[in-house]
């Protein structure tokens, strides 16, 4: 576990445990104050392209939460992807994928999609969110440039709202923090009615 040191059965219990090794994740539980363990899942995702993106997020979020989970604790698996005319767009491999991706969603509305998955004692909820998000019509060489800045690199469908990608985007309708990585709102949720001992804030958090 990367966060958390030793901890007593009584303070483990009152930490999530996030199936993920994603910084943007982290920050989102940083800034709504849920103390979190992180665990990096042992789940192996295959993406077909024809698959349905909410089946898809849900049964990958489900994936990596069950991958780590161990009883007595409160484990979140998250996944995320990007939807435009039937089409999923996961995470470019090289710059060349990236451009072509910017490209498609340029001057255009898509879906971010994300599954969540919770699992505790006697509970296992399985959720999704859906954020639409309208990218500005782009010049080549705004993508080129954004694509050049390197930022693309681990994110569905090439750009990053809450960094330079946000330049691409000329509106969004839903949870801004799901386009980053994590639905937010559900999340809060979720927990809400099944782990709101996780809310409680605390000043050492």
């Amino acid at each position: 576990m990367a966060r958390g040191g030793d901890l007593g059965r009584e303070e483990a219990g009152m930490k999530l445990v996030l199936a993920s090794t994603s910084l943007q994740r982290r920050a989102i539980l940083e800034q709504l104050q849920i103390p979190f363990d992180v665990v990096a899942p042992q789940y192996e995702e295959h993406d077909p392209p024809d698959a349905e993106p909410v089946q898809l997020v849900c049964a990958h979020a489900e994936g990596k939460a069950r991958s780590v989970h161990v009883d007595g604790r409160v484990t979140l698996g998250v996944d995320t992807t990007v939807h435009l005319d039937g089409r999923l767009y996961g995470k470019p491999t090289d710059e060349g994928g990236a451009r072509a991706m910017l490209g498609d969603l340029a001057g255009r509305a898509h879906l971010v999609v994300s599954g969540l998955c919770l699992l505790g004692p006697g509970f296992a909820v399985v959720e999704h969110d859906v954020t639409h998000v309208t990218f500005r019509g782009l010049e080549q060489s705004e993508i080129d440039a954004y694509v050049s800045a390197g930022e693309w690199r681990g994110r569905a469908g090439g750009y990053a709202i809450q960094g330079l990608g946000g330049r691409l985007v000329a509106r969004i309708e839903g949870d801004y923090l799901n386009v980053v990585g994590l639905p937010g709102s559900l999340l809060i949720d979720v927990l809400t009615a099944h782990a709101s001992n996780l809310l409680h804030l605390r000043p050492d958090v």
